[in-house]
């Protein structure tokens, strides 16, 4: 009967899974602009930027392209010490793809700039550039639903295996041989 009881645990978690994931499957649509960075323009539309690593080392002869929607507007390479220039710049969102590692800039144009905005723009080589996927998985574990099915499946799974061990092996009454 040990095969009936895996079953029954599968069917058990399969049922709970199935009522959690409809909505885990929906097309859901971030607020982008969380993340994007303000950054001031120098005179000219020069974004001044640099690529370093996690660590916070410089990556020297990178290529870093800037991108504005799926078009690139420009290439450049970084210095020795990971600088790296773009000039003729208008204001408007873009987005610096170096090494891996990628950032989406909202630049403005000289003296418009919030005051919060950075003088440069600044990519972390080796940042996961498949962020839907990770951005899916950090939904799934924020979503109450599928946390609730999670622990839902977790009593569920051993009261039912718990429950089907009972018709098993019957118990006789305590006194009675």
């Amino acid at each position: 009967m040990k095969p009936m009881r895996i079953l029954n645990g599968v069917m058990v978690f399969v049922a709970v899974m199935g009522m959690c994931t409809p909505q885990a499957f929906c097309a859901t649509q971030h607020d982008q602009t969380a993340n994007v960075i303000d950054v001031a323009l120098g005179e000219g539309g020069i974004l001044l930027g640099q690529v370093v690593d996690a660590s916070g080392m410089p990556q020297a002869k990178v290529p870093v392209s800037l991108q504005a929607g799926q078009q690139q507007i420009g290439v450049a390479q970084t210095d020795a010490n990971g600088y790296f220039a773009f000039s003729g710049l208008r204001g408007g969102v873009c987005q610096i793809v170096a090494a891996q590692g990628h950032a989406a800039y909202r630049v403005w144009t000289p003296g418009t700039a919030p005051p919060s905005a950075q003088q440069g723009a600044l990519v972390v080589a080796g940042q996961d550039l498949v962020r839907g996927q990770l951005g899916r998985l950090r939904f799934w574990l924020s979503n109450p639903w599928v946390l609730a099915g999670v622990v839902g499946t977790a009593i569920a799974v051993p009261v039912a295996l718990v429950a089907s061990n009972r018709h098993d092996h019957p118990v006789t009454p305590s006194g009675v041989y």
